[in-house]
């Protein structure tokens, strides 16, 4: 199986925080993968711009130092590397003042795409809009992508929307969610609408519950500063589990379109029921082995934000009126795992009497072995009566696609790429955004209200114990975190 690369225009990508960490890790080894596909069309350049006083030369062997560490095991031919450098140039730029906006201008070209990513905090989002249209950088074409956090709640979300609105109309702004850029999470349209099989009991009547976790192994690490302020709920609920309680949710859209996908997503967010606060679980990790608490990392040995947050969600709409949606996520779990998992109800009747009480499951693995499993019941092999068993119908990228699954485009590849070619539907629309914080922002009011601490866990668990209990009062539980 040969995987299709569709090109793009030749454009000008201007990385703004182009020397910083996410830039390094994910944002120029990914344009340099799409390199090495052909997908970067003769004419193309990156164009690297921050505060750092570095010239261009200096700047690609950054850029391959960052490529040498993060570039992945993709094999590319001798001398391609050269060749992706030579796109690359850098201007010495100040966003709040005029320094390097002149070098800029002179750089830019008219006849190919111009993308402007902010590769940098939100607090600088409006001064870089604002140059960008002052000094005549922009056209009606031309792209901005912005990268979370998208505010802190939904006051600063409105603030920073109407600072870029200023400047760029809606169709030209895109948010970037790499989880949306995952392939697995496309294919849960591809699941839901490209199969008759599932959408018919896609809804209360045939779903018991639906599980969605977000584990990870890591701490806080070096962001403990940032993350006390921010948290679970901030930093992963509102956006990331957020966007794949939406595709997992939402009705079919009348085609597969930006705007008509983003609106059933926005429908789901506003279906969503306000939260109690026994629905809730929130927890803090404790030390494990030569690896600091929480509390310790961040610094604070008062702290009360939550490392780990799990939640019982209800979405008020005919087709899943009564059907719980379970999210969690947390720090310093038992396993790096996302996954989604579609639990369907029992047999009204079955013939075969308690041996046959046996549930369907469909599980979507976002990470790490991307793939879908169906849990299926079949006859346990061997005489002696009739014995059921669940076995799993697996089906791993790696597996099923050959090499084009073991070596799938990173999602950062796929996003911006996206950006280039004018497609949003992977991307968050503003009031997408604050629709999310108008339901987020009432819990975390709450719980701050209420004084509400934080439960321990142990590192290395699968979360507080409180967070079984909140399955187990509804006689259900939790899958396994397991890689």
């Amino acid at each position: 199986m040969v995987s299709r690369v569709i090109p793009v225009d030749p454009f000008d990508l201007v990385i703004f925080g182009g020397t910083g960490d996410l830039a390094r890790r994910k944002i120029l080894p990914g344009l340099f993968r799409r390199f090495c596909a052909g997908q970067m069309p003769n004419g193309s350049r990156v164009i690297g711009a921050a505060r750092g006083e570095m010239d261009s030369a200096a700047y690609r062997e950054f850029v391959a130092e960052a490529i040498a560490e993060f570039g992945g095991e993709r094999a590319c031919e001798d001398g391609t590397l050269d060749g992706f450098l030579e796109r690359m140039e850098f201007v010495t730029i100040d966003a709040r003042g005029e320094n390097g906006w002149s070098d800029l201008v002179e750089l830019m070209r008219d006849d190919v795409v111009r993308a402007f990513y902010f590769s940098v905090g939100p607090s600088l989002f409006g001064d870089l809009a604002e140059r960008l249209t002052k000094h005549g950088l922009t056209d009606a074409d031309s792209r901005i992508v912005v990268e979370k956090p998208f505010g802190r709640d939904l006051d600063t979300a409105k603030a920073l929307n109407r600072d870029l609105a200023k400047h760029f109309d809606e169709r030209q702004i895109y948010r970037i969610d790499h989880y949306l850029g995952k392939e697995t999470v496309q294919n849960l349209m591809a699941v839901r609408f490209g199969n008759m099989l599932f959408e018919p009991l896609w809804n209360s009547q045939y779903v018991d519950h639906i599980q969605i976790t977000v584990a990870e192994t890591v701490g806080v690490g070096g962001r403990g500063e940032y993350y006390d302020k921010s948290g679970a709920m901030r930093d992963m609920v509102q956006n990331h589990l957020m966007q794949l309680l939406c595709l997992i949710a939402m009705e079919p859209p009348s085609k597969f379109d930006p705007d008509a996908v983003r609106d059933e997503k926005l429908k789901v967010i506003r279906a969503l029921d306000p939260m109690v606060p026994h629905h809730i679980v929130r927890g803090q990790y404790e030390p494990g082995e030569d690896e600091p608490g929480y509390r310790e990392a961040v610094g604070d040995p008062r702290s009360r934000t939550e490392s780990y947050i799990a939640m019982k969600v209800g979405i008020s709409n005919w087709r899943w009126a009564g059907t719980p949606f379970y999210l969690r996520t947390g720090k310093r779990l038992k396993a790096r795992s996302s996954e989604i998992v579609v639990v369907f109800k029992e047999l009204n009747h079955s013939i075969f009497g308690e041996a046959g009480e046996h549930r369907n499951e469909l599980s979507i693995r976002l990470q790490p072995n991307e793939g879908i499993t169906l849990g299926v019941t079949i006859k346990e092999p061997g005489p002696g009566g009739m014995r059921l068993m669940n076995v799993p119908l697996d089906m791993s990228f790696a597996e099923a696609l050959g090499a084009d699954g073991a070596d799938q485009t990173d999602a950062y590849e796929r996003l911006i790429m996206d950006v280039i070619r004018g497609n949003q539907t992977l991307f968050m629309r503003g009031d997408e955004v604050e629709a999310a914080w108008a339901w987020t922002d009432p819990i975390i009011q709450g719980w701050e209200a209420r004084g509400d601490v934080p439960k321990t866990y142990d590192a290395g668990s699968e979360g507080p114990v409180d967070a079984v209990q909140l399955l187990a009062r509804d006689t259900r539980v939790w899958r396994k975190v397991a890689p």
